[in-house]
Formats: structure tokens, C-alpha cells, sequence
């Protein structure tokens, strides 16, 4: 007779076999039965948060840098809901987690039970399915079925509910029916008639643009070599959405820098005035766009992607390529070498006035600022940490603001995989749990958080998680005591009204790290912030380094909300010209 499992071992034994080594998790009372197992299950580590959105969080940092999916355990009621700001984020930026969440006993459903609440329902909008098990013999299969769906085509969060009283039933153990691959299996449905037109699109362009997303990171990192070897074979000049940054090297003179509402000059105005966009992976995003019906008036437009469902969704575009970007790559640099072997030994030539254009644009250099001997600006220290740590294979995670902007200007990334950052939900307080999840996965590695100092305060308690495990995370705050971002916009579009957005009792980030029982540094000059950077990337433990910048200073160049994006704030100077008013303030 076949071996019995109940449904707490029936758990484990499905992240056995769907090769899961870490779980983040927090215990309640609807989980116990599983966490009962944990001990009998040596080759999964469970990594203990203080929060259940720092577990979620974690997870997407795990998932991001490993290319695997990310494992979520959770109580009911409190638990679930907890969780749901990173499930959004991750179903926001295609990340692929796994939520299993505890329910109260199935005949306590829809009784108001203690810490009962309908997790499926408040779950259904933020994951790419979800399911609630309601019998013992289809627990396994579907778990199975939830890491399969997390996976492939668009990645994303799913979660599987389960109650109980099924946690204590027992049944047989179903595998799975097939191995699935944990970067994901995809459908691709483009044909070769598609590439040849796509290839005909490019011979003929005389301004082209690669314009990159997260899409090509979530496809693998073979996607990204084969990016770099079309960008390389074309010639053509290639931007980056803030997900899609490091699929091609930074430090490279094809890549213009990020695009989109703080993008680089160069960027947005290839963008605007490109006769040929072609759409690698990313969704057109409101950020990136700017004002939709001026955005890139005059190119053909073609987009590659693994969702159908978002091509022509917010851009019309003239060629849709629905696939695998890793897949498409491959397919059109076959067929670029079969056929047209002549349009990439001349086509350099052909793009020659294109390029001078684009230099003529970069010599604007949108990117400088105004130094300071006497203030540390946010820029110079992500330029220092980046100098300082550019040869350590160093992975960034960040939270969301200004911060986070200047690292995406500031800090160059040549790998896939090396940066983590909430894009599409813009989650503060994101950074220091994906940190952690960062460590998990890859504990020998350098990673840092670059944070704003009310980002970081989010979800500060997970320097206790970082401690308990030994996770020499670095904490790099770019503290101006404001909500940067926040400040910024109320300068540009609310005449100053500065409401709310100065944090007037800031903790002493150096005292709290010790009372965390981590290592705190404090930078407050241009003159010492080397040598601090040094003492912080020198400790082995976790760090929270207080760095005190410009209180005042706007990340720039911006796009005014309800602006094309030829149209730019390149810096102070510019933005008493170019006011926004009227419109574009329902914009932002």
C-alpha cells in the first residue's frame, strides 16, 4: 500500500521536487501543521521575517537575482493581507513568486472566523491566479500547477489557499506529471513571416532604436547575450526601461541610458524623433511614454513580447511579435545572417547621420550637476559607490524616490540580474527586504540597498532578519530628511506647499544599527565619503550607512508630466522655464 502524506508533508514534498531551497516566512496559527514539518524537511531553509510584506519583498529579491521563483508562507487573515502590497508589486513587474497562505478550517469559511478573510478574493486582482483547496487529493497537483503558472509565459505571484483542516488530512503523494523548467516553458506564437518583417523594417531604417524591458531579463540570460550580439551585429543605438537595466551593458557606447520620465536627454530624444522603435520586452508604460498621442509620432513601431495581452495595449504598434524574447533574438539573428548579410556589413554606414545626431544630443551630458565641496550631492555618492564597487560583481536593490532614480542614472550595470528595483507599483520600502532575499540567494555576493532614509523606515525591522541569518547586507541611505520625490514634486507642481513631506524626527541611523546589532557609518562630507564607503564594503557584517546629502536637490532630467518627450527639464534652471501648470499636474 502506498504511503500516506498529510497535507503539510504533501507541501514540502512539492517544493522538493519543484527544487525550492529557501521559503520566507512568518508562523500563525492557520500554518502550524506545516511549519510542524519544516524540521523533517532538511533541504528547505526557511528564512524568518519580521513582517509578511518583508517576506514577500524577500522573495521578489530572491526571485530577480536567481532567476527562480520566489516562496512565500503565510497565515491566514493578517498574514494573507500583509503580503498583498508584494504580491501586486511582483504581478506589477512579472515577477515570479509563490504564496502558500493558511486558511481556517474549511466548515469556517464565511463565518468570520478568527483571523479568516477572503484571501482568494482579495488576491485575485494582484496574482496571476490563485486557488483555494478545498480537497486533500488536489493539493499536490495544485501546487504544482501554481509554480507552473508562476513561471511561465509572463511570469508572475500566484498563491494557493489552503485551510486547515486539510493541512492534517492525508492522501497519496502526487508527482509532477512532467519536470517543468523553473525560468519557465513559453508559448511562442510568431512565425517566420514576422521576423523577415521585422528584418525588412530594420534594413530599411535610417533612425533606429532598440527600446528594452524587464521582458528580456525574464527570459533568461541567454536573452540578454543575444541581445548584446543584435545590438552589436546592427550597430544600432539601444535604451533601457529602470526593469530592463543591465540586459545590456551600461559602460557601453550603444547604450544610451535609461529612457522615460527621468531618462537621459539622449534617450527620450531618440525616442521621440526614431523612424524604427522596436519594443524588446517592455509595455509601454505611462513613465516611459510621457504624452501618448506625441510619443515617437513618426516611427514604425514593432513589439516583442511573451503577453499578447500587452501589445497595442496603451501604443498601437505596426508589427507584433508575440514570443519568448530569448526565442525571437535567436530566430532573427539566424535569419539576419542567412539573409542579409550585406544589410550588417553596411548598415553602419546608413545610420552614420543618426548617430552623429544622438552624440550631438549626448554632449548636452543631462546627467551632470552641480558639485559641492561642502555637501555631499546624491549623485556624486552613487558616482563613488559605483566607482568603488564596480569591480565586485556587486547586486543593487533600491526602494523608491529620488534614490532610487539616481542609482538608475549613476549606477551602470553590466550584468542581468544585478538590479532590483519596484518599478511598475513603486513600492517604498521595497529595497532592504529584497536585500535580503538578494543575500539568500547569492550569500557570498555584494549586495546593497541604495535607500532614502523615510523608504528604508518601511520596513526597517528586517535588519533583525539580516542579523539572525548573518546576511552582511549594506543599507546605503541618501538621507536628505525628506520624502525626496514627494518634496520634489510639490516644488515643481504645487507651488512649494512642502505639506507633510519633511520627516521631522529621523531616528540616528548609526544608534539604530547598533541597536540592531549590525555596524552604523556616518558620511556628512564630500572629503570622508571614500574612505566611510571603504570601512562599510571592509565589514562582514550588516551595515546601515547614514549618508547625510543636498536636502534640497531635484533629480533631473525630468519630463514634465503632460510633455513629449523632446521636451525636457534638464535642470534648475530650466524648470522656472518650463512650468508645469493646468493638466499636466493631474498627470503625475
Amino acid at each position: 500500500m502506498s504511503k500516506l502524506y498529510s497535507g503539510a508533508e504533501i507541501v514540502f514534498k512539492c517544493m522538493e521536487d519543484q527544487n525550492v531551497d529557501h521559503i520566507f516566512g512568518y508562523p500563525g496559527g492557520a500554518v502550524l501543521p506545516i511549519y510542524d514539518e519544516l524540521q523533517n524537511f532538511k533541504s528547505i531553509k526557511h528564512v524568518l521575517v519580521r513582517h509578511e510584506q518583508g517576506a514577500g519583498h524577500a522573495a521578489e529579491g530572491y526571485a530577480r537575482s536567481s532567476g527562480k521563483p520566489g516562496v512565500i508562507l503565510v497565515t491566514s487573515g493578517p498574514g494573507a493581507t500583509n503580503v498583498v502590497t508584494a504580491l501586486t508589486d511582483a504581478y506589477m513587474d512579472s515577477i515570479p513568486l509563490v504564496c502558500i497562505s493558511g486558511q481556517v478550517p474549511t466548515h469556517l469559511i464565511g463565518t468570520d472566523a478568527f483571523q479568516e478573510c477572503d484571501t482568494t478574493g482579495i488576491t485575485r486582482p494582484c496574482t496571476k491566479h490563485n486557488w483555494l483547496v478545498k480537497d486533500i487529493n488536489d493539493l499536490a497537483e495544485t501546487i504544482h500547477k501554481a509554480f507552473e503558472v508562476a513561471t511561465t509565459g509572463r511570469p508572475g505571484p500566484v498563491l494557493v489557499d489552503i485551510p486547515k483542516d486539510i493541512q492534517f488530512q492525508k492522501t497519496k503523494y502526487k508527482k509532477p506529471k512532467k519536470e517543468k523548467q523553473l525560468n519557465g516553458k513559453s508559448t511562442n506564437h510568431f512565425n517566420q513571416n514576422s521576423i523577415d518583417q521585422l528584418i525588412d523594417l530594420m534594413s530599411k531604417s535610417l533612425k533606429p532604436i532598440f527600446y528594452t524591458g524587464g521582458g528580456v531579463i525574464n527570459s533568461g540570460p541567454k536573452a540578454s547575450e543575444l541581445l548584446r550580439e543584435l545590438v552589436y551585429a546592427t550597430g544600432f543605438p539601444i535604451t533601457s526601461t529602470l526593469q530592463g537595466l543591465g540586459s545590456f551593458p551600461g559602460e557601453d557606447n550603444q547604450f544610451l541610458g535609461m529612457l522615460g520620465m527621468h531618462g537621459t536627454y539622449e534617450a527620450n530624444n531618440a525616442m521621440h524623433d526614431c523612424d524604427l522603435m522596436i519594443n524588446i520586452g517592455a509595455r509601454f508604460d505611462d513613465r516611459i511614454t510621457g504624452k501618448i498621442d506625441e510619443f515617437s509620432p513618426k516611427s514604425k513601431k514593432v513589439h516583442i513580447d511573451i503577453d499578447p495581452s500587452s501589445i497595442n495595449k496603451n501604443v498601437k504598434v505596426d508589427l507584433a511579435i508575440v514570443g519568448d524574447v530569448k526565442n525571437v533574438l535567436s530566430t532573427t539573428l539566424k535569419s539576419l545572417k542567412q539573409k542579409k548579410s550585406k544589410f550588417l556589413k553596411s548598415n553602419k554606414q546608413k545610420t552614420s547621420k543618426w548617430w552623429e545626431k544622438i552624440q550631438k544630443w549626448r554632449s548636452v551630458r543631462s546627467l551632470d550637476y552641480i558639485g559641492s565641496e561642502e555637501t555631499i550631492k546624491p549623485q556624486y555618492a552613487i558616482e563613488r559607490l559605483y566607482e568603488l564597487t564596480k569591480d565586485k560583481d556587486s547586486y543593487i536593490t533600491t526602494e523608491v524616490g529620488q534614490h532610487q532614480m539616481w542609482a538608475a542614472q549613476h549606477y551602470k550595470f553590466n550584468k542581468p540580474n544585478r538590479w532590483m528595483t519596484s518599478g511598475g507599483l513603486g513600492t517604498m520600502g521595497y529595497g532592504l527586504p529584497a536585500a535580503v532575499g538578494v543575500q539568500v540567494a547569492h550569500p557570498k555576493k555584494l549586495v546593497i540597498d541604495i535607500a532614502g532614509e523615510a523608504s528604508v523606515l518601511m520596513t526597517i525591522q528586517e535588519m533583525s532578519t539580516a542579523v539572525q541569518y548573518n546576511l552582511p547586507i549594506k543599507i546605503f541611505i541618501l538621507n536628505n530628511q525628506y520624502m525626496g520625490m514627494v518634496r520634489q514634486w510639490q516644488e515643481l507642481l504645487h507651488d512649494k506647499n512642502y505639506s507633510e513631506s519633511y520627516t521631522a524626527a529621523l531616528p540616528d541611523f548609526v544608534k539604530l544599527a547598533e541597536a540592531y546589532n549590525c555596524v552604523g557609518i556616518r558620511a556628512k562630507t564630500p572629503e570622508e565619503l571614500d574612505d566611510k564607503i571603504i570601512e562599510m564594503l571592509n565589514t562582514d557584517r550588516p551595515v546601515i550607512f547614514d549618508c547625510m546629502v543636498d536636502k534640497v536637490e531635484n533629480c533631473f532630467p525630468m519630463i514634465p508630466s503632460g510633455k513629449p518627450h523632446n521636451q525636457m527639464i534638464l535642470g534648475p534652471k530650466d524648470q522656472e522655464n518650463k512650468k508645469i501648470t493646468g493638466k499636466g499636474k493631474s498627470l503625475v
